[in-house]
């Protein structure tokens, strides 16, 4: 029979038999290759220059995707602040869930401006950035830098805890360099010039905490200076931050004093090592001839501090739903309240290591 459109048949390449072909023969390939070069034209759009047709396109317009996905700062909100934790599949669920997935469905971005939350957010993106960085998924990784931008963003704006988001940075400033420069892309999700960028950013969030200058209060009515000397002890003591107490001495010569007393730094010493058993027996035997802070610190080199957040994320045995326990969760058992248990940061991250 005859073709429908002639014009068409015409053209097409001939059909060459492979048998005979040889492929790795120059004047083969030039042969395969002839009829397509007439189809293979340069086209404008947008100033932007692409070969189409039968050709790959420049790399030019990967790259420009790949910018503006990894500035979208859209991100999609999930109706419900929980989510199930699953390790593995069963009847009833396939699949398990993931870090990145926890970090999207968990609403971290509004729970930054919670002031309870804020630290509990700002810890665990530092457990984040020091070894997980490599399991997180592109758009979790997405969701992890501008989430990240808007923790820099707040503290420059209230000027809330920025040693917290300097340490933060500052670990993630490490590890990025150690995965871009010396171990290779193979182990970041994307682009490793994306991963080069980020690294600057993260760079110029560090320069701009950096020259952070916290102005002056002045107010008309009673200062903190004008409280009683009891009532500074008693501040003092409600501090479980050594840092905290030692900056705020450094603010007048009688704060000075009172942040190198003895039994201040023995109460500090109870807080966070009282569950150690070398403490535990200088308590015991009653020794009045210690340096509290000398052994705050002795003791800190070996142990954790307790950590104290205003909030936490909170994680249901009956139904293991990790969830904000201000938005709650539907769950199931006779009595809600007895299945609920606080996730600290690293639990939170224990909780996906498969």
């Amino acid at each position: 029979g005859t073709s429908p459109n002639p014009s068409l048949k015409a053209d097409l390449p001939p059909r060459l038999p492979l048998k005979s072909l040889n492929w790795k023969s120059p004047s083969s390939s030039q042969k395969f290759l002839k009829p397509f070069q007439n189809q293979t034209r340069l086209c404008s759009d947008n100033n932007d220059h692409l070969f189409v047709g039968d050709v790959c396109e420049l790399n030019t317009a990967k790259r420009k995707k790949d910018f503006y996905n990894n500035n979208t700062k859209f991100q999609f909100v999930f109706r419900d602040k929980w989510i199930y934790v699953q390790k593995g599949s069963t009847k009833e669920r396939h699949g398990y869930c993931t870090l990145g997935e926890a970090l999207n469905r968990l609403d971290f971005s509004s729970a930054i401006q919670d002031v309870r939350r804020f630290n509990y957010v700002a810890k665990l993106f530092q457990l984040i950035a020091r070894s997980q960085l490599p399991s997180l998924s592109g758009a979790a990784q997405k969701n992890y830098f501008n989430i990240l931008e808007k923790i820099v963003r707040k503290v420059l704006e209230d000027h809330y805890n920025p040693r917290l988001v300097k340490e933060l940075l500052q670990d993630l400033n490490s590890t990025l360099h150690s995965l871009t420069l010396h171990v290779g892309r193979c182990v970041l999700v994307g682009n490793v010039n994306i991963w080069l960028c980020r690294l600057e950013t993260i760079v110029k969030w560090q320069q701009e905490l950096n020259d952070l200058e916290i102005p002056k209060q002045i107010y008309s009515g009673m200062s903190f200076s004008d409280l009683p000397l009891h009532m500074h002890n008693k501040i003092l003591c409600n501090l479980s931050d050594a840092f905290d107490i030692i900056n705020l001495g450094q603010a007048t010569p009688t704060l000075q004093v009172l942040s190198e007393n003895g039994t201040l730094w023995k109460k500090l010493c109870l807080f966070h090592f009282s569950d150690k058993l070398f403490c535990r027996n200088l308590v015991i035997n009653k020794n009045d001839n210690v340096d509290w802070k000398l052994m705050y610190y002795s003791l800190l080199k070996h142990y954790p501090m307790k950590e104290q957040y205003g909030d936490t994320l909170h994680f249901c045995k009956h139904c293991s739903i990790l969830f904000w326990k201000d938005f709650g969760h539907p769950c199931t058992a006779s009595d809600p309240d007895s299945c609920l248990m606080p996730v600290s940061p690293q639990h939170f991250i224990d909780l996906f290591m498969f």
